[in-house]
């Protein structure tokens, strides 16, 4: 197995780079180009080409047999493959312009974006973040191809927890650890989680690697700036020489049962001997039909089944809950039947760290938890952004100022409106009105709404925004930071254009204004809005009570007002 792909020097690298064509990396991309070239995805040596993706969605194995669950594409856009070619080589950067790498293309071949929903997450639902990541942020086209490593990139945080596969295989042996077993998280770490790997610990006669994502995790996640710090107040809670703490820096999909498979694997490519599922491991809740993506132990099944092949041993373990009478936790298959079983979910704790009601110290330790609420300000505290879309002239511009003036009323915290004229004359000057430009300026728009948003202001977004793709795109930016509230002013298209004191319709009906919505260019109406109003039949004060109160309800705003 090789420890780094890392074989071009620098100067060579460079000259090669200059004469071709650089691509800046995604995130995902960068995460997944870590880990080919520190061998986390041996024996992975670049980005699949067409014959290994069609061979891992079907069968989840490359080529040559290996075991392999999970595609690793590199994406790009139709204007972006329009200027490489078949058997040239590509320079990778990250976004300050860093060489990391360059890339050999083999294949180009356009996303099937269904076919690769169904094979990899058994789903197309739009609530698998998966699925949505490919539906809203992966681009049109695949390039598959051989990586020829020059750095890998640079992190200017928890480097002392930053360990390649190699280096954290030597230090396993400078401790004397022949078996170890892996702890896989994206979530902060409680008593619970402390008992199952000291029970996992026992069970194996391993020590323990605690080694949680800090790559991409689902969205809506708590950042992993915050997790960190947690897991290095509970590794303290472990018995001396127990455990240890170090950071993956891998995008998850979130896929379940592959998911789980393709865990075990890097698991085994950084040295561990056994590794820990847990029930629904990588699973991303509840489909559009409230019920659960997975079975929540089809990923111990699937692990299982692949173990020895892959040559990592699963330890399975089922939920573990506290009993007050006992004072202990118990698997919940084995919980005495003396006592109810007590615990606290996710949605819970979170609802306790906003509204900073008690978390009882059977569930966390006190440094973990006050180290969550710093990062968990009370809802009222928190950002958010209304994000009003609609026809031209339906009357979303006419809200968004009566909602700016109504906010200010209520709440002296920070309001911004974002307007489309207005974005259209400052932000985005320049664009046109392609599919291509609108685009780029709704995306835009949320990037700013997103900022806001993270540090606690609320903002007003109204524009027409006709189209699913970047709708969706803002919603998930904007949702990973703070809240987010979806208004589909739905008035109709015959109303629009007795309003229209600009006579645009006019103008696009006769062919002067080219690609207008509602006439030339179509509208993609929201099937999934947290509110819709049809100004035509609803005045706008009568709007914006019902949409106050719909804010107050999700508790962005005190239902005391000032």
């Amino acid at each position: 197995m090789k420890s780094s792909r890392l074989n071009q020097s620098g100067d060579e690298a460079a000259l090669a780079a200059q004469q071709g064509y650089s691509l800046t990396l995604s995130q995902r991309q960068l995460c997944d180009l870590e880990l080919i070239l520190n061998g986390g995805f041996s024996p992975l040596d670049g980005f699949m080409g067409k014959a290994d993706y069609d061979s891992v969605l079907d069968h989840m194995r490359l080529v040559d047999g290996t075991c392999w669950p999970m595609p690793v594409t590199l994406d790009m856009d139709k204007a972006q493959v329009q200027q490489i070619m078949l058997g040239e080589e590509i320079a990778l950067r990250d976004k300050e312009g860093v060489l990391l790498a360059m890339f050999k293309v083999g294949d180009i071949w356009a996303v099937d974006r269904a076919r690769e929903a169904l094979s990899v997450y058994g789903t197309t639902d739009a609530l698998h973040p998966g699925v949505a990541y490919l539906n809203n942020q992966t681009k049109d086209y695949y390039v598959g191809g051989k990586l020829v490593g020059v750095a890998l990139p640079h992190h200017y945080d928890f480097n002392h927890l930053r360990f390649t596969p190699a280096a954290l295989r030597e230090r396993f042996q400078q401790l004397g650890w022949d078996k170890v077993v892996a702890f896989q998280t994206r979530n902060p770490m409680h008593r619970a989680h402390q008992e199952l790997t000291l029970r996992a610990a026992e069970q194996t006669g391993a020590n323990i690697l605690i080694h949680p994502v800090v790559g991409m995790t689902k969205p809506g996640d708590i950042e992993y700036y915050t997790r960190v710090r947690c897991y290095e107040h509970v590794l303290k809670t472990y018995p001396r020489a127990v455990a240890m703490l170090s950071l993956l820096p891998l995008a998850m999909r979130m896929g379940g049962p592959r998911e789980a498979l393709w865990h075990a694997i890097i698991r085994k490519n950084y040295g561990c001997t056994h590794f820990i599922v847990g029930r629904d491991h990588a699973g991303p809740g509840k489909d559009s039909a409230g019920n659960p993506f997975y079975d929540p132990y089809a990923a111990q099944a699937l692990t299982m089944a692949y173990q020895r092949e892959v040559g990592i041993e699963i330890v399975p373990f089922q939920e573990v809950a506290y009993s007050h009478r006992h004072v202990r936790y118990f698997p919940v298959d084995k919980f005495p039947e003396d006592d109810q079983p007590a615990t606290i979910s996710g949605t819970e704790l979170r609802e306790r760290l906003q509204k900073h009601l008690e978390i009882p110290e059977w569930f966390s330790y006190a440094d973990v938890i006050k180290e969550l609420r710093k990062t968990h300000p009370a809802k009222d505290k928190q950002g958010l952004t209304v994000f009003l879309t609609g026809l031209p002239s339906s009357g979303k511009s006419t809200l968004a100022n009566a909602l700016l003036i109504k906010l200010r009323e209520l709440t002296a915290r920070e309001i911004t409106l974002l307007d489309g004229d207005e974005i259209r004359t400052h932000l985005s000057h320049g664009l046109g009105f392609s599919r291509e430009d609108r685009e780029v300026n709704i995306t835009r728009v949320g990037y700013v709404a997103k900022e806001i948003t993270k540090h606690g202001g609320m903002v007003i977004c109204a524009l027409v925004a006709p189209y699913v793709k970047p709708r969706n795109i803002v919603r998930q930016m904007v949702s990973e930071v703070g809240g987010f509230v979806e208004v589909y002013v739905s008035t109709p298209l015959a109303v629009c254009e007795t309003r229209d004191r600009k006579g645009l319709y006019k103008k696009a009906r006769e062919g002067i204004v080219k690609q207008f919505t509602g006439v030339s260019d179509p509208y993609e109406e929201p099937t999934s809005s947290e509110m819709t109003v049809d100004t035509s039949h609803v005045a706008a004060d009568v709007v914006i009570e019902t949409l106050i109160e719909k804010i107050k309800a999700l508790g962005y705003l005190p239902n005391v007002c000032h």
